[in-house]
This record gives structure tokens, sequence and C-alpha cells, in this order.
């Protein structure tokens, strides 16, 4: 089959021009529905064929196993991080263990920089993913380490910045871009006002790993909307099918408030509300193309 070599934003976008390079990723789905803990938190009846770990995503379908493994494994040294404004740190566990590395963020609740900044955003991005069935955001849990409380995330190794990647080389355009436009979706949720491609990982896969949320959902602000043109229905659906319980006792210990959730389902009802809207302008075909 001969490569198309149509910009991204061809695929995702409709009469507007892209920004900074943003992501996508093969769609991944828990492998296993028999370990309960391993299961979606309160998932949407929306599915689509189950999914293995691919690429770098190793925790795929084993959630709570990579979740454990991060809050209890001893750590042998910790690293400073040369890049980074809030100065995050690499933890080092033992060789031979289930994980070989974390990224540590010491960042409590406080505005530095003029931004709003949370250690707790971390872990609410993840959580998000996993009730989204997104399989984007690595495992990431609270942990202390040294004295004080901070983010740990999987360090997801095999992997090259998308600033660094050619977007018009990935093997299957479509899936691409299937994965941008899920991407997009989900930093709008979560108010991402700091995505860039120097947050995105990518695979050998062509699998992107989204990375740093420190400063997710506490802007009303909506980064993506105008690029926010297309999605595939399955995620569509798992959007529409958020509901208030959940996210109350998934989201809420690691976000400002109730306000905070309360916040993420109106940004959800403007995301349903668009993309209806221009399905009813542009045809169902174009709006859900994937």
């Amino acid at each position: 089959m001969k490569k198309t070599t149509l910009p991204l934003a061809a695929w995702c976008l409709v009469g507007s021009t892209a920004l900074a390079p943003a992501p996508a990723v093969a769609v991944q789905e828990p492998a296993a529905q028999g370990a309960a803990t391993d299961a979606r938190p309160a998932p949407p009846t929306v599915s689509e064929p189950p999914a293995a770990a691919s690429g770098a995503k190793v925790w795929v379908g084993r959630y709570a196993e990579f979740e454990e493994y991060l809050a209890s494994a001893p750590i042998e040294k910790v690293d400073k991080i040369p890049v980074g404004v809030t100065k995050p740190e690499r933890a080092f566990f033992a060789p031979g263990g289930l994980a070989g590395s974390a990224a540590l963020k010491h960042l409590p609740t406080r505005i530095m920089s003029g931004y709003w900044e949370s250690y707790k955003s971390e872990i609410a991005a993840y959580k998000l993913d996993r009730i989204l069935g997104l399989d984007m955001v690595p495992p990431t849990i609270e942990r202390r380490v040294g004295s004080d409380l901070g983010s740990l995330q999987l360090w997801v190794e095999n992997c090259k910045l998308l600033k660094d990647l050619d977007q018009s080389q990935a093997p299957q355009p479509m899936e691409w871009a299937k994965q941008v436009c899920r991407q997009r979706a989900f930093d709008n949720l979560t108010a991402n006002i700091d995505r860039n491609a120097g947050n995105l990982l990518v695979d050998d896969q062509w699998n992107l790993i989204l990375i740093d949320h420190s400063r997710a959902f506490a802007s009303s602000r909506m980064p993506f909307m105008k690029q926010m043109t297309r999605i595939d229905r399955v995620f569509y659906e798992r959007l529409k099918a958020l509901d208030e319980e959940t996210l109350m006792r998934e989201i809420k210990p690691w976000v400002l408030s109730g306000g905070s959730v309360k916040d993420i389902l109106k940004r959800r009802d403007k995301i349903v509300e668009q993309f209806d809207k221009l399905a009813k302008e542009n045809g169902e075909a174009a709006v859900f193309p994937f």
C-alpha cells in the first residue's frame, strides 16, 4: 500500500492550521477482564476489541501490578532530570524488578512562575485515563520519597520525543490521526494548558504516551477546541458516559475540590456539544471517520 504523506492536520483538522505537533497512540484496552483490580473504574458500556500491551506500553492489562510496584518497590537512588521547569527527578529501582525507574515530582499545590502546579494533577490525569480506557498516561501513584509526598510515574523506556520525529513517517496515518484526535479531546477535558511536543513520547510502534500534567485541571481553558473537529465514535461515547459519581470517587482526591470535578463535566459537555454541532453541519461521516 502506498504510504500517504498528508500532514497530520489534514486527517484531524478541518479548515484550521495545526498547533505545535500533537500526538497519538494505538488504542489500548484492558486485556484481562477477569482481574477486577485491573478493570477500568466504572467503565462505559461502549467497547472495542481488547488489545494486549503494545510497544513500550508494558502496563496495559497490568495496571494494579504496576501501581503496587511503584508504591512499594525499594528505591536505590534518585537523580535530577536536567530538563523541566518543575525540576522532576528520576527514581531508580533495584535491577531485575518490574520497572527500572520512575519520574518523581515533589510539587505541592501552589502557584509557580504564574502557573498552578500540583503533583496531584499527575495522578488525576492517570485516573481519568483509566476511566476512559485511553491507555496513554503511564501508571502514576502518590508516594513519599524522602520527607515529601509526590507523584511517582512509571518511566517509559525506548521512546523518543514527538518533537524529534517526522509525523509524516507514521506507518498507519489514520490510526495515528485517530490518536491525535483523542489526545486533543483529553487535553481539553483536563484543561491541560501545558501540552507541547516536548512532553509527548512516541515508541517504536508509534504509540504515544502523554506525560507532564502538573498544570492540568486548574483552568477553564480548553487549548485544542478549534483543532478538535474529529473523533472516533468509541471515545466520543465514553466521554458522554462520564458521570459525576465516578469522577467524585476517582478524581476528587487529586484535584482542588468537588467544583473541579464539576468543571470536568462542564468541559465534557462543551466537547460533546462541539462534535454534535459539527456532525449536523458536516455529516457524521466527516466527524466520526475512524
